[in-house]
């Protein structure tokens, strides 16, 4: 879908005249679904949760033609935007100037690219759409949204929501008294330290991140709190990292007992509308529970993902005011963790780097990139022919560093 690279605006959101699936909304409209083949129905699985694990393993065409309408396809909430939309300052396209022959055309194509966008000391300095996305596309964010919950909970902890990242997660989730969750800490949740087994794997069917929303709903229980309360710790809790979708999930079922508000609702009000987001959001729920889901499905535009990198460069202020509390900020995106032997380390839902730069990825080549000394933003939206893999996060961060050749 994406071999033809557009750097102008598009137009409007794809049109369609068929068939209506997701939670409508006269000041945030959805996409209307054209072809058949994503309708609910006709995603693989018996439930919805199982619909929604299928994405693991959708083809390529599937990839690109669905991550652009998740919200339409699944349980999803609205976020709402404000009356006011902040809009950047923006300068020609930059040229990504990297050390062999590959060029901006030629990364996106190759790497099955989205859209590009480049912020630095608050200015557009690139932004860039493949074929039938522009601005106006809202696309999902899996593992990026991991990071945007993370937010939240600084925002929760300030106001007072969750009152010590101490706290055990039984003191806010009920169903984990008498399991070992219920001893797991916020602190260590938010670190993915818990020691409870959890196995990450997206190419294998059994995995647990493959296997989370795969039961039949109990009453109106998270699909996530059904399967992990039964999860067992293998290792001391606060010792040893060990990255789990499954735990971010709860990082949202936690904000959301501790608020009464969905993450959509709560991310509208303190964020998307005091921000002036330039377009409505949104974010997946859990069938069962209609409990939005931490971990993934924040589907948002190229513009406003990045206008949440602005939020965490200005370190949580809006309007001269910090939104998030202290103690979070201070080791949000700090390396509490270190997760490989190139100095990389991992802070609260954010992966730290050895220069001071953070950044929140999700699998199939989403990104947020933040480098505080540099004053620069670069978000990438995209449906890489893999989850992930070494070649592919090279390719990535090989254009980070094109976007800083060229900015010098």
């Amino acid at each position: 879908m994406f071999p033809r690279v557009s750097t102008l605006i598009l137009g409007v959101l794809i049109s369609a005249t068929q068939f209506l699936v997701a939670q409508q909304n006269t000041v945030c409209p959805t996409i209307l679904l054209e072809d058949e083949r994503d309708l609910p129905e006709n995603i693989p699985g018996e439930t919805m949760g199982q619909k929604l694990e299928s994405l693991l393993f959708w083809s390529q065409e599937e990839k690109e033609r669905r991550f652009s309408m998740m919200q339409s396809i699944y349980p999803s909430i609205v976020i709402e935007k404000g009356e006011q939309s902040y809009s950047y300052e923006q300068k020609p396209n930059i040229k990504p100037q990297w050390e062999d022959n590959t060029n901006l055309a030629s990364y996106m194509e190759k790497n099955h690219i989205a859209g590009l966008m480049v912020i630095q000391d608050n200015v557009i300095q690139l932004e860039a759409y493949g074929q039938d996305v522009n601005s106006q596309t809202l696309w999902t964010s899996y593992s990026v949204a991991k990071s945007i919950s993370s937010l939240l909970v600084g925002v929760a902890l300030k106001e007072g929501y969750i009152h010590s990242l101490e706290d055990p997660l039984e003191n806010y989730i009920s169903e984990f008294k008498d399991n070992d969750y219920g001893k797991v800490t916020v602190r260590q949740l938010l670190s993915m330290t818990s020691g409870i087994a959890w196995n990450e794997d997206y190419t294998d069917a059994n995995s647990d991140v493959a296997q989370m929303y795969q039961r039949a709903c109990e009453g109106k229980e998270p699909h996530i709190i059904t399967y992990m309360k039964e999860l067992k710790s293998i290792h001391p809790a606060g010792k040893k990292w060990n990255y789990s979708t499954g735990e971010t999930d709860l990082v949202g079922i936690l904000i959301q007992k501790a608020t009464g508000k969905s993450l959509s609702d709560y991310l509208s009000e303190k964020i998307w509308k005091p921000m002036g987001m330039q377009s409505c959001a949104y974010w997946l729920a859990d069938e069962c529970s209609n409990l939005n889901i931490g971990g993934s499905g924040l589907s948002a535009s190229l513009r406003d993902f990045s206008r949440l990198g602005s939020l965490m460069l200005n370190h949580g202020n809006i309007e001269g005011e910090s939104i998030v509390a202290e103690e979070w900020l201070k080791d949000a995106t700090s390396p509490l963790f270190e997760v490989n032997d190139q100095g990389g380390g991992y802070g609260y839902l954010w992966w730290c780097n050895p220069d001071g730069s953070y950044a929140a990825h999700g699998i199939f080549g989403q990104m947020l990139y933040i480098n505080p000394q540099e004053n620069l933003i670069v978000t990438q939206i995209a449906a890489w022919p893999e989850a992930g893999s070494k070649e592919l996060s090279q390719r990535q961060e090989a254009f980070i560093q094109a976007v800083r050749n060229a900015l010098k």
